[in-house]
């Protein structure tokens, strides 16, 4: 999991940091859950989520204009925990002295924005999310064909860049190439994107390093792209029975999703750049209902069914 602090809210954001040391802005942000404290400011701590951004907004700050002075301290010294990652005040909003104190007291980083609060929220919940998703790293090559992320993966040697390339050359855009980063972002939602050392680039044996965006230019290549099926590639094998009507329906699990996979025999003469593309058009047909192996199967058994009629 990614190292989140609020540093990096500030950065992405343009968020203002209200504390007299800018130390606390290193404070590690562990959840992307954001707390809005109208309980809290009532008082009521009991279930007091001290472990999410604290987002107070004109409602919040509303009702703590109302309350007595010992109480407003009361409730923003018990609002400041250690474990609090931060404190966020949107529209602009004045902090309060003793925010800022209690703030200081335990290291609290205070942040101040412009926009509205239900904006900034979501915005700011989805930016986390994407941060915090669980990561991992698989060896392949992740392409965008026709608005399709296909993860290509297969043993080292098969021809995977050299495949990507072919691709890249007929219009699709690079995503990574070699090592693929993948995050789920969401319940079946899987993000691939390259890492920072070798974006834009892809090796070729017996060529080198070449530089995709520079060759083919910036449409040739993206930075992230949702991964929705997964082909692996190995050499052909003459004693192995490969799908020939695309029934199978294989799957490979990443995190919690199963990803739709196709497994592409590769041997002299096989245009593997033309068979991915196609499978990525078959794949976008078979999400908007339409499966060529499913109508063709009916389309037999029925003609059998006519036959069997036909003898009697």
């Amino acid at each position: 999991m990614a190292k989140v602090t609020a540093k990096n809210l500030i950065d992405e954001f343009k968020l203002e940091l209200l504390n007299n040391e800018e130390d606390v802005a290193f404070r590690p942000i562990t959840t992307s859950d954001i707390s809005r404290p109208g309980m809290e400011m009532a008082g009521f701590f009991t279930y007091y989520p001290a472990k999410r951004i604290q987002l107070l907004g004109r409602t919040e700050m509303s009702f703590y204009d109302t309350l007595s002075e010992d109480e407003k301290k009361d409730r923003m010294v018990r609002l400041c925990t250690y474990d609090t990652p931060g404190v966020i005040l949107s529209r602009g909003l004045e902090a309060p002295t003793y925010l800022l104190d209690a703030a200081d007291e335990v290291g609290v980083p205070i942040l101040r924005s412009d926009m509205k609060t239900t904006r900034l929220s979501s915005q700011v919940t989805n930016f986390l999310e994407g941060q915090l998703a669980p990561m991992t790293a698989m060896h392949g090559v992740l392409v965008d064909i026709y608005g399709v992320g296909v993860l290509i993966t297969g043993s080292s040697g098969v021809g995977k860049s050299e495949t990507a390339l072919d691709l890249v050359r007929r219009g699709h855009r690079l995503v990574a190439d070699d090592s693929v980063e993948i995050r789920q972002e969401h319940d079946g939602v899987l993000v691939g994107q390259a890492p920072d050392l070798i974006k834009h680039l892809l090796e070729i044996r017996g060529l080198g390093i070449i530089n995709v965006m520079t060759l083919f230019g910036a449409g040739s290549v993206r930075n992230y792209k949702r991964i929705g099926l997964a082909i692996h590639l190995e050499l052909w094998d003459q004693k192995k029975q490969y799908d020939r009507l695309g029934l199978d329906e294989d799957t490979i699990r990443i995190f919690d999703t199963n990803l739709p996979k196709m497994t592409v025999p590769v041997r002299p003469g096989r245009n593997l750049a033309v068979i991915i593309e196609v499978a990525a058009m078959n794949f976008r047909l078979k999400r908007m209902g339409i499966n060529a192996a499913e109508q063709f199967t009916e389309k037999l058994a029925n003609v059998i069914e006519e036959g069997d009629r036909d003898d009697y």
